[in-house]
């Protein structure tokens, strides 16, 4: 990594933090801070700085201030006191299984995630992260919406998407499934994608309502169609090295305060979703159905793509 981009974030991170604290946690996400993710994240570092009596102080930061997600990552990796909130799609380029995570059409519900994480399987991967890579995933209960396709032009089946450009996240899983879809996949990062419509670099977007309503994304895309391809559902990485320093007392407020915190932005993510299709269509939206059938067929390849259909039997118990 450039030192030219590492800098500028230990920097901001260091800058007004709780000097009383004995540790401190920064917190990172791309969303805005009207998602209400991030409402949920401030929710979660009040009840932790209460709980710990001022001993470990959160900070957080939206709108990527810390620095792109690949940056935080190695920042993390390298120890810095930072949690980023990321899908699985990204962590796989450090534990390849847990990309099935961020896979199209995994489950019908995102409450089918529960039995996910939950299992020994899915245990055993985040603890092998946490030893070959230095990531500690803290929890994956941060429900962030389905994915669908924002647009100029509609789009009601595979073919409508031949030749265009939509931005996606940059990571196997959701590269091959944007092109499976039939787009042209152009991984950017989020906070770039407003410009990138406006200024006709990339013709659309797949993103969840709350984040495309928080980056105002109604600007300057006209249709979105329903496709529901991916379940966004993340978690907090951290540093393990960070993470093992901690007392044991200060692990368990951590781990309980944002799992709660994932639990609740999930259900505010959930019932924002009418208000937030209400005022992208008060700005001259317009939402569309498709087939999701057609859809899925699309991308069924890309769980033999990258080698995911056995293990996607095994999470599901097929």
């Amino acid at each position: 990594m450039k030192i030219s981009t590492l800098l500028p974030a230990l920097a901001l991170a260091m800058v007004g933090g709780n000097a009383l604290a004995d540790y401190e946690l920064n917190l990172s996400s791309a969303l805005s801070v009207q998602d209400p993710i991030v409402q949920s994240m401030q929710a979660a570092k009040e009840r932790i700085e209460a709980r710990s009596n001022g001993e470990l102080s959160i900070r957080i930061f939206p709108n990527s201030q810390l620095g792109s997600d690949e940056d935080v990552l190695e920042q993390i990796r390298s120890g810095a006191n930072f949690a980023i909130l990321v899908d699985a799609g990204r962590l796989s380029e450090y534990q390849p299984e847990l990309g099935i995570l961020s896979a199209p059409y995994l489950v019908e519900d995102p409450a089918d995630y529960d039995k996910i994480t939950s299992s020994e399987l899915y245990q055993g991967w985040v603890d092998s992260l946490a030893a070959n890579s230095g990531l500690r995933l803290l929890n994956y209960n941060w429900f962030q919406g389905s994915r669908q396709m924002l647009t100029e032009k509609p789009i009601h089946t595979p073919a409508d998407l031949a030749g265009v450009r939509v931005r996606t996240i940059n990571s196997p899983v959701w590269i091959k499934t944007i092109a499976g879809m039939g787009a042209t996949p152009t991984p950017l990062p989020w906070t770039e994608v407003y410009s990138a419509l406006q200024l006709g670099v990339i013709d659309g977007a797949e993103a969840q309502l709350t984040a495309a309503n928080g980056q105002n994304l109604q600007e300057v895309i006209t249709n979105i169609a329903l496709t529901k391809h991916i379940h966004l559902m993340t978690g907090l990485a951290t540093s393990e090295a960070w993470y093992q320093s901690l007392p044991q007392n200060l692990r368990t407020i951590v781990d309980e305060e944002l799992f709660r915190a994932g639990a609740e932005a999930s259900q505010a993510t959930i019932d924002a979703q009418a208000s937030v299709r209400a005022n992208m269509e008060a700005a001259g939206v317009t939402f569309n159905d498709v087939d999701i059938s057609l859809f899925r067929d699309a991308v069924s390849g890309v769980y033999d793509e990258l080698g995911y259909s056995d293990i996607r039997d095994q999470l599901l118990g097929q």
